[in-house]
């Protein structure tokens, strides 16, 4: 009788055990497959937008130890992971057009680096200051100037697929002026950016969205404007020739923006000079002592790495900091030094006067 009531306990036992292992079972969230943009790794990313109109000169590229290498696996072997690539419209030789982005993006996929555009939305250079409208595009009524904006962002996004993309390039005053200007015409400013913000959701396979103001002052105040629109990712310039010399105010900047509106943040641009040398007959953009933070970071090599370190550093140190790009690595003085219009850039790129790798390249790798 006692063995036949503790074969029924050990059997009435068993079912509840299973049924708890059910239910707790039920309980838990199932383990889903997770995308490689929710993977992603942080992204040490360098402009290179001249870089196709530079090879065509031919010039030779050594890697630190002084070894003759391909530009590309130069950066791939420093751990540069993406390649940051601006798009003019119709620009008037043909560099930085959709034929040479297209191309070159296709050339950087096959290499392993992921692809992140800047759309200038103009025929040349896009700044605070210039936002120019592109000429195909001009005496368009704004309803024809939103399709525009709309078809040409659905064609970049469908046939080149980066992993990043910028609605407008440092659009502190807004894009498309005077039709998208923020202070002027918030409305059309607006109306424009969802009209390209939606050609990216609807045509992208997991494409993220950056919006990109230049330098500290007024960020905040431009991003509480903006916070309606659909995007991923707050990117700030950050040069010390015109955004300050402080370090700190741009982290605690970068914080404080990431807290308010809930979004990743990164320094979506920076440069700093290795000398303040030249190699052509160019003007360069810094050249005095007074265009750095010293002592700290010198014109010296040393003093380049020390700042791309600290940029690293802080962009790893944020809360939702997910990566940096420093700007213009490629512009050597590619048109030889006897030129006086060649690059204003060549002493802040990341190799030196003899096209060797600098060791501020060191400063990306994981």
């Amino acid at each position: 009788m006692i063995s036949e009531i503790n074969s029924k306990l050990w059997q009435t036992l068993k079912i509840c055990i299973l049924f708890f292992a059910l239910i707790s079972c039920k309980k838990k969230e199932p383990v889903l497959p997770i995308s490689n943009n929710e993977t992603a790794e942080f992204i040490s990313a360098i402009d290179i937008s001249s870089l196709p109109e530079i090879l065509i000169s031919n010039p030779k590229f050594y890697n630190a130890e002084g070894q003759e290498n391909n530009f590309l696996d130069i950066a791939k072997g420093a751990g540069i992971n993406t390649i940051r690539i601006r798009l003019w419209v119709n620009p008037v030789n043909g560099h930085s057009g959709f034929a040479e982005v297209k191309e070159f993006s296709k050339t950087l996929k096959s290499k392993g680096f992921k692809t992140w555009l800047t759309l200038h939305y103009s025929d040349t250079w896009a700044d605070p200051e210039h936002q120019q409208v592109p000429v195909q595009w001009q005496g368009k009524s704004f309803q024809e100037l939103k399709d525009s904006v709309s078809n040409y962002t659905k064609r970049i996004v469908s046939e080149l697929q980066p992993n990043y993309i910028q609605i407008g390039n440092e659009i502190n005053s807004g894009f498309l002026h005077p039709s998208g200007h923020i202070s002027n015409n918030f409305q059309g400013f607006e109306e424009l950016m969802k009209a390209g913000i939606s050609a990216v959701r609807n045509n992208g396979n997991g494409t993220k969205i950056i919006l990109h103001f230049a330098g500290i002052e007024d960020s905040d105040w431009f991003f509480n404007r903006v916070s309606a629109l659909d995007y991923d990712i707050i990117g700030l310039s950050f040069y010390p020739i015109w955004h300050g010399k402080s370090l700190d105010n741009l982290k605690n900047k970068l914080q404080f923006l990431s807290v308010s509106h809930g979004k990743k943040v990164m320094v979506a641009e920076t440069a700093y000079p290795f000398t303040l040398q030249w190699n052509d007959w160019t003007n360069n953009i810094v050249g005095l002592n007074e265009q750095l933070i010293l002592p700290e970071y010198p014109a010296s090599p040393e003093g380049q790495r020390k700042f791309v370190e600290q940029i690293r550093k802080i962009s790893t140190e944020l809360d939702n900091g997910i990566g940096f790009c420093y700007w213009g690595a490629e512009l050597i003085s590619w048109k030889g030094n006897q030129s006086s219009d060649a690059s204003v850039w060549e002493n802040q790129a990341l190799f030196d006067f003899n096209n060797k790798a600098l060791p501020a390249l060191s400063a990306f790798k994981n």
